[in-house]
């Protein structure tokens, strides 16, 4: 599925062609036109399939490209490469972890000082990511493979937990793989591309969401949309808890897409957010709603350019999103393309 091909692609933020050319070949056969704009935002436009009375609306639908990764700021005269994070992370998860630096994906590892040679006292403490290194088995220097300014992302492959994919159901069962923040939006982006509409549909997949939404900005203004859908890929929060701790929390797997109704960019516009529900409900999908005021996502930049643009975000959930390795199930992926493809058939919202 595209969904293994977008996540094993190299794509950190600012660097999202090896992403975007996968796109371009999924989808192209599906646009009335398509273009890139001087970041990299990929623009695939199809117009109304599906006629009506009414002047079509023009409906931005957005996913976005580029993964976090690491950026190589210096070169050690031992070979160690030092970095700094593009994106957001928790330290704690990088230390000892396979990773590929440049677009060669010459690979390495971040350094781990094994726990012999750890002063007792520092042994549950994580140091800076200014303290951490990536080896990439260099005597000096890095032998011209890698430069300063190169970028770096995780080493993991796509692969289906169990081992195979199910032969009776094959979109059923959950996957394993790096980046699916967001490329199962952009997977999803790609599926509603192939259908039919009664609204001219700008599919937009954008880059640099993960420092600060800055291809999102400059699409909006450029598309001009009357509505947007922003599709991601949300944190779930349903990993066992402490005795002393709530029940499990939301999202969780398998229990269908995640609707926003605010995170700490932007909040939801309620009639398309109620136009989900009802959707939902109608079809029989299931659907739940992602924890308020957690993240941000492109809407935050859609929804407050020009004169506004009415906004939702709908979400696959997995947990470890922004780590080595995520996991999502399958059935909330289709269930978010199913329940989109009915939204985007059922517009236009008066």
């Amino acid at each position: 599925m595209i969904l293994e091909e977008l996540s094993n692609a190299f794509g950190v933020s600012s660097v999202e062609g090896e992403v975007r050319k996968i796109i371009v070949e999924a989808v192209k056969d599906y646009a009335d036109s398509w273009r890139i704009d001087t970041m990299g935002n990929l623009f695939i436009t199809r117009r109304r399939r599906i006629e009506t009375e009414a002047t079509p609306l023009k409906v931005m639908v957005t996913a976005h490209m580029d993964e976090v990764g690491f950026m190589i700021s210096e070169i050690k005269g031992s070979g160690l490469l030092k970095f700094k994070p593009i994106g957001g992370f928790d330290r704690r998860i990088l230390l000892g972890k396979a990773v590929v630096v440049g677009q060669d994906r010459v690979p390495g590892v971040i350094g781990l000082k094994p726990v012999h040679l750890v002063k007792r006292g520092d042994r549950h403490t994580v140091g800076s990511i200014d303290s951490m290194s990536i080896d990439i088995g260099a005597n000096s220097g890095s032998n011209g493979q890698v430069n300063v300014g190169d970028f770096a992302t995780f080493a993991t492959e796509f692969g289906y937990l169990g081992g195979q994919p199910n032969e009776v159901s094959p979109d059923t069962g959950r996957v394993k793989g790096k980046a699916f923040d967001d490329r199962a939006g952009c997977a999803v982006l790609v599926d509603l591309l192939k259908g039919d509409y009664p609204v001219d549909l700008v599919a937009v997949f954008t880059v640099q969401e993960e420092i600060g939404s800055r291809g999102a900005q400059v699409a909006a203004y450029a598309v001009k949309p009357d509505l947007a859908f922003i599709l991601e890929c949300t944190a779930a929060d349903d990993l066992p808890r402490q005795s002393d701790e709530a029940d499990e929390g939301i999202p969780r797997l398998g229990d269908g897409p995640a609707i926003t109704v605010m995170d700490r960019s932007f909040i939801a516009d309620r009639k398309l957010v109620d136009l989900l529900i009802e959707t939902a409900e109608a079809a029989g999908l299931p659907y739940q709603f992602k924890r308020p005021g957690i993240g941000g996502t492109d809407a935050g930049a859609v929804h407050t350019i020009r004169e506004g643009v009415p906004s939702a975000v709908v979400s696959v959930p997995a947990r470890y999103i922004h780590a080595p390795a995520a996991v999502l199930d399958l059935t909330d992926f289709w269930n978010t393309v199913k329940l989109m493809t009915a939204v985007l058939q059922k517009l236009p919202v008066k």
